[in-house]
């Protein structure tokens, strides 16, 4: 067991809740944050207490954690509006010194690098740390979680990550190293969707049930679990999406954005960034990430128009 530290969680969405929940089942003193109040104090348990504002949550905490929708969200509570001539402040200030940041979203590399920055200015610590997993994954505790940061911030946070995951990769020094790996990723799971798709609609065209064809090709060739449960999403669309059509389109942009400022074109990256798009065009914007590819593999396929 982890010894108890005083730690603060913002963002208790469909990811954040969940490993907020397994932090409290640690015993760790844990204080709350969600912009909906109600979210918070469905997450409460144990020690745990909801605060009022993002600056009220991290006050007195050692360790915090974010895990928020986008670079939007993430910028506004970390810094609130007053950098763009606003009123309002997030928790940078209000972050005591020495304390350390993880930033368990998937946000872009530039972010990452303003955060490590921001954080350098005040003394504070900001490990990037991003997540690969759905919220059920997230609700087991299986995520795997990639980590760069200072040695000594990293070997403070590591019981806590190891505690709510299956396992690390620590990257490097860097944070934002480990933000465009978890870009670099989630390109390849777009990658696996868009091959599941169109073999489905291949196998269909055949007269081939699509699951018999996943079922000999997984077993032959990949023997993945991933191609397992992301093809039992495609078949079986969920109702509540584990990630949907919106958040593909900001992670590939961001994977984009990233390989552009390194002088790095992909032309794959470019082709899933125009499908996903188009699903969002087609009204799957809120629909599973896998579901909307497999909805435009689907509405490509005819090579004629169907006669009436």
């Amino acid at each position: 067991m982890t010894s108890q530290k005083n730690l603060a969680f913002l963002g208790l969405g469909q990811m954040g809740a969940p490993i907020a929940r397994l932090l409290l089942q640690r015993g760790h003193n844990v204080t709350l944050w969600n912009r909906n109040r109600s979210k918070a104090e469905a997450t409460r348990s144990g020690n745990a207490r909801v605060a009022a504002s993002p600056q009220d949550a991290v006050a007195g905490a050692a360790v915090v954690f974010t895990m928020l929708t986008d670079d939007a969200a993430t910028e506004a509570v970390l810094l609130g509006d007053a950098h763009n001539g606003g009123i309002s402040s997030g928790f940078l200030d209000a972050l005591p010194s020495g304390a350390i940041h993880v930033t368990l979203s998937t946000i872009s590399v530039a972010l990452a690098r303003r955060i490590t920055a921001a954080h350098q200015e005040r003394g504070q610590h900001h490990v990037g740390a991003p997540v690969f997993g759905r919220p059920a994954v997230a609700e087991a505790g299986k995520l795997w979680i990639v980590v760069s940061g200072g040695d000594q911030s990293l070997a403070d946070v590591r019981p806590l990550l190891e505690s709510i995951s299956r396992g690390l990769t620590i990257v490097s020094s860097e944070p934002w190293q480990a933000h465009a790996l978890k870009l670099g990723g989630n390109l390849m799971i777009t990658s696996m969707i868009q091959t599941l798709s169109e073999a489905f609609v291949y196998a269909e065209s055949q007269g081939i049930p699509p699951t018999l064809f996943h079922q000999a090709v997984n077993s032959a060739l990949f023997q993945s679990q991933l191609y397992e449960n992301y093809s039992k999403t495609i078949l079986n669309p969920p109702q509540h999406p584990g990630a949907t059509v919106s958040l593909g389109i900001k992670d590939t942009r961001l994977a984009r954005e990233a390989a552009t400022e390194a002088g790095v074109h992909m032309g794959l990256a470019d082709y899933f960034a125009d499908v996903l798009e188009r699903a969002k065009k087609a009204g799957f914007a809120d629909e599973d990430w896998a579901v909307g590819q497999y909805r435009i593999a689907q509405s490509d396929a005819p090579l004629h128009p169907k006669k009436d």
